[in-house]
């Protein structure tokens, strides 16, 4: 055989003129789809249509001072709602972060009462045990391998008996003393507690702090690593580790900004009533859930956003006064909530597979 013969080209249909040679990888997406692989664009629609639907039903909704009740109800709702929705992400849950609440109320309340300190010094200690109850349902589910529910699941329990056993010990009540007279109180009360004038209307200071939690949130899942890693570990841990992904510390962390928003809420709920019921927060952890679930994040982890939650509290908060407003029996407030959380579970998939949809 010649060693100068070359294989002749093959001959082929010539492409065709003015279009580009794509395969299936590379097809580009409408912006349509693009907008509705978005994890929030679902419960956005659907809180615009529940706040249509009370401003219909109920119009004192489209009263100023009833709006801003709306978006404090929301409010004290989110802040919780966006540290659980980053956890989820992570592809885990908090069970314990209802009653996590009410211990860190707790704990300032009577820390700074029984040794008669500054309100702040309560405060403090109470952020430092909250994170700490976090650093523990991560540390524990790291240790063992346990399913989240379980470990929190503990934690909800163990919490849930402290908290009554330890005010009926110390108070020799359900409830803490009033902490209103005591030093440091005010300025405790305008960070936490609150509100506002706005054209006549009052604005509790909440609704802010939840804007600017979320605006962090969303800038911290978009545009930095520890949110690529939340995206990461939620998706598939081992292959997040194998990459090099700080796993145990991720978990961790998100557990830990789960306290924080507990302890958040918590000094509100104290600076704003003085006083703190023991038995309270129980069942709280359900909605922040549900919240984060009509928000577009999925139980299974790795897939949601911050500005989703924003809008699932919003319909909680909605949905809760538009009732009272409404002039309805407000005992229909559970079944909305489920019927909410049903829609928004059906919608969330079925935007999810028209957008996957080539």
């Amino acid at each position: 055989m010649d060693m100068s013969q070359q294989a002749a080209p093959a001959v082929g249909t010539p492409p065709a003129p003015g279009g580009k040679q794509t395969d299936g990888r590379t097809v580009r997406r409408s912006p349509v789809l693009r907008l509705l692989a978005r994890p929030e664009v679902g419960v956005f629609l659907g809180a615009v249509a529940v706040l249509v639907f009370f401003l219909v039903a109920a119009p004192s909704v489209r009263q100023g001072g009833s709006m801003a009740t709306i978006l404090y109800q929301s409010s004290t709702i989110g802040i919780m709602a966006l540290p659980v929705a980053l956890l989820m992400i992570g592809g885990e849950f908090d069970l314990s972060a209802g009653v996590a609440v009410i211990t860190s109320a707790l704990t300032a309340s009577m820390l700074s009462y029984q040794l008669t300190m500054n309100v702040w010094t309560g405060v403090i200690v109470a952020l430092v045990l909250s994170l700490a109850i976090g650093a523990f349902n991560g540390w524990m589910l790291m240790k063992t391998g346990l399913p989240s529910f379980l470990v929190t699941l503990g934690t909800f329990l163990i919490l849930q008996g402290v908290n009554l056993a330890v005010t009926k010990l110390v108070t020799g009540n359900v409830a803490t003393d009033d902490v209103s007279d005591m030093d440091g109180f005010g300025q405790a009360k305008a960070v936490f507690a609150s509100s506002f004038d706005v054209g006549g209307v009052q604005v509790k200071i909440t609704v802010v702090w939840w804007l600017v939690f979320a605006a962090l949130a969303t800038w911290v899942l978009l545009r930095t690593k520890y949110g690529n890693w939340i995206f990461a570990v939620g998706g598939n841990k081992d292959s997040a580790r194998a990459v090099g992904v700080p796993v145990t510390f991720t978990k961790i962390s998100l557990f830990m900004l789960v306290g924080f928003g507990a302890w958040f809420v918590g000094m509100h709920q104290l600076f704003s009533f003085n006083t703190v019921q023991s038995g309270e927060g129980v069942g709280n952890e359900l909605i922040y859930i549900a919240a984060a679930v009509i928000g577009g994040c999925l139980l299974t982890g790795g897939y949601g956003s911050a500005i989703g939650p924003v809008f699932g509290a919003f319909m909680f908060g909605m949905v809760n006064q538009g009732i009272v407003y409404a002039g309805w029996n407000p005992d229909w407030f559970k079944a909305f909530l489920g019927v909410m959380l049903l829609g928004a579970v059906l919608i969330n998939l079925w935007v999810r597979r028209t957008a996957t949809r080539r």
